[in-house]
């Protein structure tokens, strides 16, 4: 039998957005468990340096448990990334937040960066450029101080994969079926679930589950 977990979608759940390149990351993560774990949920925050070469950055990792069955919320933040081991600041890139079970990742989340070069005394908070900045090339070195981030926070890329949830974990797994469907919320969801499992959706009251770091 398979453990299902629910992971809730929504613009506000990426906080301190838009803000400067050096401020940190944080997102609100709500999910709902429908069984018990045995083990914790090892969380991941990446970011990638370069889009055309997964340069894939490891911002943080955390261990949440023990989980209860119910919906659970957690604040999930990291430092930003050291721009020095970035190739490319400023354009548009990905921010990923994973969550893996026993070692086997079963949920990725994906949002969209946009970095900008700001000339202005523009402090990156209001995600605003002038038409000045953007006919004005940045100067080099870069002054990463005056880098603002913006998340498209609305538009998030969701996958799942479907993982053995139990003891029997060296079973095979069936090949996975793959589905694309845009929610009302204009979340992208891909989900590779196997064929024939409906999703059910439990009344349980909110819970709310401490990080343990």
């Amino acid at each position: 039998m398979l453990t299902r977990f629910s992971l809730f979608h929504s613009p506000k759940l990426v906080l301190n957005n838009p803000t400067q390149f050096t401020s940190p990351f944080a997102f609100e993560i709500t999910f709902e468990c429908l069984q018990e774990l045995d083990d914790d949920l090892e969380w991941r925050i990446f970011y990638v340096g370069n889009v055309e070469s997964s340069q894939d950055l490891l911002l943080d990792e955390i261990l949440v448990g023990p989980v209860p069955v119910g919906t659970n919320k957690f604040i999930l933040s990291c430092d930003a990334p050291d721009y020095t081991m970035v190739k490319e600041i400023l354009g548009v890139t990905v921010v990923l937040v994973t969550c893996s079970y026993r070692d086997r990742e079963f949920i990725r989340v994906g949002y969209y960066v946009n970095n900008e070069y700001c000339h202005d005394d523009n402090d990156g908070t209001t995600g605003a450029t002038s038409n000045n900045d953007e006919d004005r090339p940045p100067p080099v070195p870069l002054d990463i101080t005056k880098v603002h981030r913006q998340i498209l926070a609305d538009k998030p890329r969701v996958t799942k994969f479907p993982i053995p949830w139990g003891d029997a974990m060296t079973e095979e797994e069936p090949p996975p079926q793959q589905q694309e469907e845009e929610e009302p919320n204009g979340t992208q969801e891909t989900e590779e679930t196997e064929e024939g499992e409906d999703e059910e959706e439990p009344e349980n009251e909110l819970e709310e589950m401490e990080d343990p770091t």
